[in-house]
């Protein structure tokens, strides 16, 4: 959480960082880098320009929708095991589609592949069911992603500090890497990069 708090706080000074006039108008953090400007990818997102560096779907979409990009997930467990799923093609659809996930190309990791299963699917939530399933899943597994018929990755679910069998599959989970629902994840972190 003081991760998350500590990003936001960074990315909402981004715009006093840059400037307001607005001159350099950064589309991702390669170009950023490529300005010469001192500032950490884990600390932006600019999609919009400037004045509007904000994290969320439509972002991701409008991030993902003109050029490749690759995602790497990194994971930890509380025993302060690390490992990661990389995988060669990421993207998000427009709202117009529910903002469906594209991932393919599982390459490597450790962690397997939790998530190609949930490519193609539509993002759902408590409030808008747009996973295959004949229930909500967000509302079962009480999170928000790419359901399909429910999940194998739910990054979004309840924070479980470990293994937690009270309640079936409601955590952050990553189900391929313990080959378990009941573990929950210390972090997920999903990493994207421009493909040249």
């Amino acid at each position: 959480v003081v991760a998350v708090l500590m990003m936001l706080f960074l990315v909402a000074l981004l715009p006093v960082v840059l400037g307001n006039d607005c001159k350099f108008m950064p589309f991702d953090c390669s170009d950023i880098y490529k300005s010469g400007q001192k500032i950490t990818c884990s600390s932006c997102v600019c999609v919009c320009g400037c004045s509007c560096p904000v994290f969320g779907l439509e972002n991701m979409y409008q991030l993902t929708r003109n050029s490749k990009y690759m995602l790497r997930v990194d994971l930890e467990d509380f025993l302060g095991r690390k490992d990661f799923a990389l995988f060669s093609f990421f993207s998000v659809g427009p709202e117009t589609d529910g903002y469906k996930l594209h991932v393919s190309g599982f390459k490597a990791g450790g962690a397997g592949d939790s998530l190609t299963e949930h490519s193609n699917q539509k993002f759902s939530t408590f409030d808008r069911d747009q996973d295959s399933n004949a229930t909500n899943c967000a509302r079962q597994y009480l999170g928000g992603f790419w359901y399909k018929t429910c999940h194998a990755a739910n990054p979004n679910g309840v924070y479980l500090w470990g293994e937690d069998s009270t309640h079936y599959a409601i955590g952050n989970i990553w189900k391929t890497w313990k080959n378990s629902f009941t573990v929950g994840m210390k972090s997920i972190i999903m990493k994207i990069r421009r493909v040249s």
